[in-house]
Parts: C-alpha cells; sequence; structure tokens
C-alpha cells in the first residue's frame, strides 16, 4: 500500500509537510481554500529559514539590518546587526506561501482548491478517514461538494482550524492583529530601507507591541491585542498611525486586514490519526508573536516524523506513534515559549515595565542574545559575569522604568 495522507492549509506549516511527504513519495493531498491569500502578518522571518528551507532570495521584499525599539514616552533605541551577512527578511505572505505551496506540487502534492467543511472518523485504527470538501475548481463560485478517503489527516489550517474542531482538539487564547500596507511616497520609504521599527505603550497595544515593517514597495503598519480587548483594535491601530503620523505622511492605505493570531498550544494536537501544526496547533511565541518560521518547522517535523514511522508510506502509524512528533517538537522548542512567555509577562504589564524593556534593549549583550536566537534559532547560554550584569541591568530598569513612563 501507499499512505493517503491529507494536509488541510497550504500556509508555511501545510506546504512544508506535503514538500516533506511528497519528496518521501507518499500520496500527498494538499486542500488550500484562498489560492491567492495574503495572511495578515509582519512578514518577519529568520536568516536561518532562508537556508534551510532553501528559500530563493527575489521572494524576500527587504533585507532589514537594523531596528528602532521605541518606548511609551517615545525614547528609541537603536539596534544594529553587527554581521554584514546577517539579516532579518521581511517577506509578503503572499510571495512566500505561493512560493513553498508551488513547490510542493511540483514534487508531487495533489493541490487541491477546495474549502474542507467535514470530517468522518473512523471507529477503528485502519479504516480511512472521509474528507468532505468543496471544489472551487469546478461549478462557480458555489464549488462542487466531493470527498475523498485518506489514511492521515494533518491540519494546517490556522487559527480558526475546521480540522481542530473536527478532532475535538480544544480552545486556546488567542489575540487579534490588524493591520494597514501603506504606500509610501519614495522618500519616505527611502526611510524604511533597511528598518524596522516596534513601538510598545497602551496606546498602541495593551497586551504586545505595534509594528512598521517594510515590504516590496509599501510598510506594513499593524498591532495586536489579546482578543477580550478586540473592541480597540482600532483605537490602538490609530495610536500607532498617531505616533508613526511624521513618516508616514503622504501615505495611501492599499489594504486593510484582521486575522487571529493563536496565544498557547491547543490541549490536544494529534488525536487518532490527525495531527495539527501550524497556527492550528498553536505554535505562535508569545512576546514575539513569531510564527512563520515556527509554521513551517512544525510541518516539516510532524512530516518527517510521518515518513519515519510509516516506514517510508507503507504502513498506517498509530496515535502514539504519531505523538512521537510532539515530543520531538516539545523538547526542541519547549523552553523557548516557556521564556518568551515570561518575558511578556514581565515586561508587557504597564508602561513602566515597557520602558524597562526598551531600556534593556540598548544594552549589547542583551541584542547579542536576542539577534542569536531569533537569527538562529539557537541560544548559546551567556558566561556567568555577563549573565549576572544582564540580571543587574534587568532589575535597574524595571526600577528606572517606573520613572520614565509617561
Amino acid at each position: 500500500m501507499t499512505l493517503r495522507v491529507a494536509v488541510v492549509g497550504s500556509g508555511p506549516a501545510g506546504s512544508s509537510a506535503a514538500e516533506t511527504l511528497a519528496k518521501a513519495g507518499i500520496e500527498t493531498y494538499l486542500f488550500e481554500r484562498k489560492l491567492d491569500n495574503a495572511k495578515p502578518c509582519g512578514g518577519a522571518i529568520p536568516l536561518c529559514m532562508v537556508s534551510e528551507f532553501d528559500l530563493p532570495k527575489d521572494i524576500i521584499d527587504r533585507q532589514v539590518r537594523k531596528m528602532k525599539m521605541i518606548s511609551p514616552s517615545n525614547r528609541e533605541v537603536d539596534i544594529n546587526l553587527e554581521k554584514e551577512e546577517e539579516y532579518i527578511g521581511m517577506c509578503r505572505r503572499e510571495v512566500l506561501d505561493g512560493y513553498l505551496r508551488n513547490r510542493a506540487a511540483k514534487l508531487g502534492a495533489h493541490l487541491i482548491n477546495a474549502t474542507v467543511h467535514k470530517l468522518d472518523i473512523p471507529t477503528n485504527n485502519t479504516d480511512p478517514y472521509t474528507i468532505h470538501y468543496v471544489d472551487h475548481t469546478e461549478g462557480g463560485a458555489q464549488g462542487i461538494a466531493k470527498t475523498l478517503k485518506v489514511d492521515l489527516i494533518i491540519g494546517a489550517d490556522g487559527a480558526n482550524s475546521r480540522v481542530a474542531k473536527e478532532m475535538d482538539a480544544g480552545d486556546y487564547n488567542y489575540a487579534i492583529a490588524f493591520q494597514e500596507r501603506i504606500r509610501l511616497p519614495q522618500d519616505k520609504m527611502a526611510y524604511y530601507n533597511d528598518l524596522a521599527e516596534m513601538y510598545v505603550g497602551d496606546d498602541v497595544s495593551t497586551d504586545f507591541y505595534a509594528w512598521v515593517f517594510p515590504k516590496y514597495d509599501h510598510v506594513a503598519v499593524g498591532t495586536g491585542t489579546m482578543h477580550v480587548n478586540k473592541a480597540s483594535i482600532k483605537q490602538l491601530q490609530a495610536g500607532v498611525r498617531a505616533r508613526a503620523v511624521e513618516k508616514l505622511a503622504g501615505g495611501q492605505i492599499i489594504k486593510v486586514e484582521a486575522h487571529p493570531i493563536p496565544e498557547h498550544p491547543r490541549p490536544r494536537r494529534v488525536v487518532g490519526r490527525i495531527a495539527l501544526v501550524g497556527d492550528a496547533a498553536g505554535y505562535v511565541t508569545k512576546s514575539s508573536g513569531e510564527g512563520i518560521y515556527f509554521a513551517a518547522k512544525s510541518g516539516r517535523m510532524c512530516a518527517e516524523t510521518i515518513v519515519e514511522v510509516s516506514n517510508g508510506g507503507d504502513r498506517i502509524p498509530t496515535e502514539n506513534e504519531l505523538k512521537l512528533y510532539l515530543k520531538r517538537w516539545d523538547r526542541k522548542y519547549g523552553l523557548t515559549y516557556k521564556v518568551l512567555d515570561l518575558l511578556q509577562t514581565v515586561f508587557y504589564r504597564s508602561d513602566a515595565t515597557r520602558e524597562a524593556f526598551v531600556e534593556m534593549c540598548a544594552d549589547l549583550d542583551v541584542q547579542r542574545l536576542t539577534f542569536d536566537s531569533y537569527l538562529y534559532k539557537t541560544v548559546v547560554p551567556a558566561n556567568p559575569i555577563t549573565q549576572l550584569k544582564i540580571t543587574a541591568k534587568t532589575i535597574g530598569s524595571l526600577l528606572r522604568g517606573n520613572a520614565l513612563a509617561p
């Protein structure tokens, strides 16, 4: 037999999973509802993702080498990458996602433009799952109802995952991201040539940070807040625009976008022969809000586990075998999520602690540790003296933050 796997959702998580499965010769079906989807997203990717996922340079709009952190009192801290070859990649999601999806299809994944709306779940460990979907390539806007039988399903269909609901994966806390794409006059765009800005303060985000990230011919200006505060999202976005008003002068809004962002892994990420990856699983980091790399990585790790435990597609894996993917994921990245969760709790709780956070960002030791962990996804422990120095500076910054906060 040849194992049949359906991957629902073709963002970085789904496409990376489908590519890995197709390369192994496993019969792979990749479902995508909107082939031109442009997910609201800052679009920043770490340097290691470019090489690890063999991304061509032409899908990267900007190579950002300078960051500007701006505190509630408008104190600015400039952060520059020290090595000439290092950068943070800025992408448009419609470009990145399209490239990864098409690559998976070229390698043998069957791309289906369809909306999945229901699963028939078998009562034993060998019978197939039946996927009910509406095929949008036929029958006009309404599409045509179809079914497909598969042995295993990967849910990569985002924060509002239909697959997660069908498998009873449980709920998680989530945030709302709101973003405007603004085309700037040429002289204003030149300012953001290789620079990204991050703003913190209750006026721009009660829970996270706001951003101005450069893209191909525009900037992405956005913010996020927990869903309990979603009624204030437009007010917070107005706060970002007010803070950056001079830099955005003469800009034209070309797109307005909003999207939920998971804040915690779902209670159940593998049930039966269904596994969740990316946003569907809840793999967005606290504090930084990063999700693209972790989505792609989770899709690849899940698929690699499937290839391994199915002997290259010769047998149907069990639930326990699929859970090997979760053990590997949690072992590799569990601590990262906990640390960033703690940082958000400590530094984003008030304008005083946000002032301390921005002050900390001015420290070169902090910058080196932060960028090493972000760019390469490897955390190199600081030597004891450096660690003590950073701890002392953290305490001092927290104390001074109360005096600096507006």
